[in-house]
């Protein structure tokens, strides 16, 4: 049975959405940082597909994901650069999507816990009003849509 993605806001300029996998660390990494996984689990909400997923994961190196929404046609990305990779403990990256105002710093740390691992994602805006938008915007029930599918991968 899935585990739940859980919410919180530790400050005016962050989201933090935390998820528990049954998989060791470097399995989690590898599927959380390998293309050809990649393009399969982070779709966000049913009714999406990934047609680019390029991922270069050395400090400094680059990211690019393109979204279709499979019905509307309708397609936006998102790209950045990796400013800190420490395998299989932690990512942190610089990130910018489409129609979005500014960019994010999002931090992400991998903690194993005999053979779980808690994935904790940190995503600091530039403004409060940039981070409610993604509150409102559906983004976190998106990513939890997306780490149901990680983890039936893993299995």
């Amino acid at each position: 049975m899935p585990q739940t993605a859980d919410v919180a806001i530790p400050s005016d300029l962050e989201i933090q959405v935390t998820r528990v996998f049954d998989a060791p660390a470097r399995l989690v990494f590898e599927y959380y940082t390998k293309p050809e996984h990649v393009s399969k689990w982070l779709l966000g909400p049913p009714g999406w597909s990934m047609l680019v997923c390029t991922i270069d994961l050395t400090v400094g190196g680059r990211y690019e994901y393109v979204w279709r929404n499979d019905v509307t046609g309708v397609q936006f990305g998102a790209r950045g650069e990796y400013l800190e990779v420490v395998v299989p403990e932690r990512i942190v990256h610089r990130e910018r999507m489409d129609g979005a105002d500014g960019e994010v710093v999002v931090t992400v740390g991998f903690v194993e816990n005999g053979e779980r691992t808690t994935l904790t994602t940190t995503i600091r805006f530039e403004t409060k009003e940039a981070r409610d938008e993604a509150l409102e915007s559906g983004m976190t029930g998106g990513m939890s849509a997306s780490y149901d599918r990680l983890d039936a991968l893993m299995e």
